[in-house]
């Protein structure tokens, strides 16, 4: 229910009052904590808001945000995942209309002008770094506010509280802790009085069990008691969808809900490999939910959940990240997790954040929250209950043991963790050399700046000496890369950035300044300049380890076949398998090159260039998304292949300098844009849905925001011609290695079948020895391209080595076809010697 905007000098008393007007007449009464928190925010206080889930803290949100539009204020919504900040955004959207709405997530911009803004918590503090205090921000609500401890993105819910004393703050979160400290200091940073709205009562109650019996048991049990819709938390994406797997047997849902669920999905696109898994699963009533999916599918499940139509959802504890999936109750297969370091038991703030997810309030009038027993706790219950009236057998029973690695739990656990406190948030500053740059484009002083940054913050003593040393680092190398100047004022001696970088120009890698020094050490005449730009920004991002461990699998796999194809014996194929790794295009140059930057700046020994080729293999194989994910197995593990690749896109975007942006590179640039933007574009596609709607949409509430498409992938020319130079690219590949069953697997539908491309290939191969793959393989004097409308007509010349180019093939383009399938649709014509 759309909210009016509120009178024009309106007081708080007035403002109160008409929200809660409106609370009501949407169905909602405020409860006391809410009338609490809601008071001190229209009189201007801060307020940290630690109640517990499903106690209406968005409620108190809106009204602020509400507050804040009366006194002509911005207001900036903040939230730890590009997922929630887009539910978040739509949600705004409803109450406040789409016109007063914007969007800012890294990956995207929409109405950023707007007076409320749902951004991530990153792009707040990157904005109160560059602004300081005179940063248009009256209003900062930060959701999920106990990522302040998160050992890696910590900072970024810190940092907007150092530098931004003129603006209001909502703290929230129902496991905060003891923050009366953080409370005292926000009080003396803003100089408005602090509230701490805590303890209030749960509005759906939860009740807790442990559950011996095995686990497909458990979940029939639950689903006979109508306890459903059911979310299973796992603790690895591989269990999570294989327990959705294994759930296909029951038959979860009825024929009428089923057919709900189809009509609900109606057009929607399931364009990858994992997409038809999720199709054929959310269909017969069950979701999965986890990092490793596309944010397109993730959306998918949580609209199709906040509807209704799913009653079991598998997930991994990202529920426990405020994603608004309705459910009754949580189902935890476990009380222990691999952290990334350890397996460990979960901590009371992990345990509480997924737990209170149960019970909807409005719908239910309690959740359910239920601890699976170990599997071979359950086994050895079982066993003992066979023999329990036998006194020999009991004694003669062997119990099955804990299995080794694993950290186990027990009712007594439970128990523990459901009357245990969220343990205190600790500080966890850090500085990086984007943090640098944002306050050196500040105005005024960036210097006094940058030393209250670092003497201010929440850190100890001995942690901010350490990071005052590393910024000192940084910013040293910044002037040796020439990045920063040094110059001198009627002030004194001040730093600005260098005017010679483009206006889009950022460094976001620990590594970025390096990456510029080595671009510098290329050949610019090389013909693999373009893609060895490429390599050196890759060495720079952060290793994606499930793609790097598919890649090396298939490297020593194709390896071992060589070697057995040799003869090798299998002693020396073990030793020489050592050697055989995943691709790291310039690794001598990369390492040799950093030896010597780290003489002349040691702050970066820290880090280290990590050679690797994702975004040049995609290019140089002519791979388009499905094909790099079905080649190296990564279906689970789409959403990690999209992100990667979208973090490659706005770092070559953002961080090259000018004279390596050759028309080559542009053209790589331009096709991992619209690939990323083709694979999922649903942030910006829902929010150009809301604000022009078709004029033959029908009531949006019968049908998903998610888009069916994409915008038309033929409208980015420059684009869409690379896609089909290295579609066409890919076949001349193939073709050379003499992999007669792919090309019949890219073009059987044209009626060139594996056979059918032999024939051709052995012709061929009785002409020329070889079929040149380099660059002049790949360059236009190769291609002929007849643009028409609706179609193209290219040409595929292959590389003979003796130069005769009298070989190769014709395809037809279809325009139409590519935008539907959102990568270049071709159909062979004819493959041969040219006439």
């Amino acid at each position: 229910m759309t909210l009016p905007l509120p009178p024009e000098g309106a007081d708080p008393d007035d403002l109160f009052t008409s929200f809660a007007v409106w609370a009501e007449e949407s169905g909602t009464t405020l409860y006391p904590a809410q009338e609490e928190a809601l008071i001190e925010l229209v009189s201007g206080a801060n307020v940290i808001l630690a109640t517990p889930t499903g106690s209406g803290k968005s409620l108190v949100a809106t009204g602020a945000v509400y507050a804040a539009l009366a006194a002509d204020r911005t207001s900036f919504y903040t939230a730890p995942i590009k997922a929630l900040v887009s539910e978040k955004f739509f949600a705004l959207c409803d109450v406040f209309g789409a016109a007063n709405v914007g969007m800012l997530t890294g990956d995207a911009s929409v109405n950023g002008d707007a007076p409320i803004i749902a951004c991530t918590a990153e792009i707040l503090a990157n904005i109160a770094l560059r602004e300081g205090a005179d940063a248009d921000i009256g209003l900062v609500v930060m959701d999920e506010f106990h990522f302040y401890g998160d050992p890696d993105r910590g900072w970024a819910w810190q940092v907007p509280l150092l530098e931004l004393p003129k603006a209001q703050f909502l703290l929230m979160s129902a496991t905060l802790g003891d923050v009366t400290n953080l409370a005292e200091d926000l009080t003396r940073r803003t100089g408005r009085s602090t509230a701490l709205v805590a303890n209030a009562e749960r509005p759906v109650p939860l009740y807790f069990s442990y559950a011996t019996t095995p686990m497909h048991e458990t979940i029939a049990e639950l689903l006979d008691t109508k306890q459903a819709p059911i979310y299973i938390v796992h603790f690895t994406q591989a269990s999570a969808l294989e327990r959705a797997q294994a759930l296909m047997s029951i038959n979860v849902c009825s024929k009428d809900e089923k057919a709900a669920i189809a009509e609900t999905i109606g057009g929607f696109r399931f364009t990858t490999t994992f997409g038809s898994t999720l199709s054929r699963l959310v269909r017969h009533g069950i979701g999965v939910h986890h990092a490793g999916m596309l944010p397109k599918y993730r959306r998918l499940v949580e609209q199709l959940a906040q509807a209704g139509l799913l009653k079991v959802i598998c997930g991994t504890d990202t529920l426990g990240v405020g994603i608004n999936v309705p459910i009754r109750t949580v189902l935890f297969s476990a009380l222990s997790k691999y952290d990334g370091v350890r397996t460990r038991l979960l901590s009371a703030r992990e345990f509480h954040q997924i737990a209170g997810r149960a019970g909807r309030a409005g719908f239910d009038t309690a959740g359910t929250v239920v601890v699976q027993a170990p599997d071979h706790e359950v086994e050895n219950l079982k066993q003992f209950a066979k023999v329990a009236d036998d006194p020999k057998k009991r004694r003669k029973l062997v119990r099955r043991k804990v299995p080794e690695g694993m950290v186990p739990w027990s009712e007594s656990t439970l128990t523990r963790l459901e009357s245990a406190t969220p343990e205190p948030l600790t500080s966890n500053m850090r500085v990086s050399t984007a943090m640098i740059l944002d306050v050196i484009d500040r105005p005024g002083d960036p210097c006094s700046a940058m030393r209250r940054l670092l003497e201010e913050n929440h850190e100890p003593r001995k942690r901010q000496l350490r990071h005052i040393r590393e910024a000192i680092g940084i910013a040293r190398s910044l002037l040796q890369a020439g990045v920063l100047e040094r110059v001198s004022d009627a002030d004194g001696v001040q730093y600005r950035l260098t005017v010679d970088l483009p206006p889009d120009f950022a460094l976001n890698q620990p590594l970025s300044t390096f990456a510029l020094a080595a671009v510098d050490l290329l050949d610019a005449d090389s013909e693999t300049f373009a893609l060895d730009v490429v390599s050196v920004i890759e060495a720079t991002l952060e290793d994606p380890r499930r793609i790097l461990a598919a890649q090396l699998d298939k490297a020593r796999g194709e390896a071992v076949a060589q070697m057995k194809a040799d003869g090798i014996e299998y002693e020396q194929r073990i030793e020489l398998l050592d050697d055989v790794t995943y691709p790291k295009p310039l690794d001598d140059v990369l390492e040799h090159a950093f030896t010597v930057y780290c003489r002349t700046n040691p702050w970066a020994a820290d880090g280290h260039p990590s050679p690797k080729a994702i975004v040049r293999e995609m290019w140089e194989r002519g791979l388009t998304f499905r094909e790099f994910v079905s080649l190296y197995g990564l279906t689970r593990s789409e959403g990690a292949v999209l992100r990667y690749l979208s973090d490659a896109f706005k770092a070559l975007r953002s961080g090259v300098p000018a004279s390596a942006r050759t028309e080559d590179f542009t053209d790589i640039v331009e096709w991992l844009g619209e690939l990323v933007r083709q694979v999922d574009s649903s942030l910006l596609d829902e929010w150009e849905q809301l604000t022009n709607p078709a004029e033959d949409s029908v009531d949006p509430s019968a049908h998903l925001a998610v888009p069916a498409r994409p915008r038309p992938l033929t409208g980015n020319e420059r684009a869409f011609t690379a896609m089909v130079r290295n579609a066409l690219f890919r076949r001349v590949e193939l073709f050379a290695r003499r992999r007669w069953h792919e090309l019949g697997e890219l073009d059987a539908d044209s009626g060139w079948n594996a056979d059918r491309w032999q024939d051709v290939g052995l012709d061929y191969f009785d002409d020329h020895d070889s079929v040149g793959t380099g660059p002049d393989a790949r360059g236009p004097a190769m291609l002929i391209f007849d643009r028409r409308p609706g179609e193209w007509r290219v040409r595929q010349i292959l590389d003979d080595p003796a130069g005769d180019r009298d070989w190769g093939f014709d395809v037809e383009v279809d325009l139409e076809a590519s935008d539907e399938e959102g990568a270049a649709v071709l159909r062979v014509v004819t493959a041969g010697r040219l006439d």
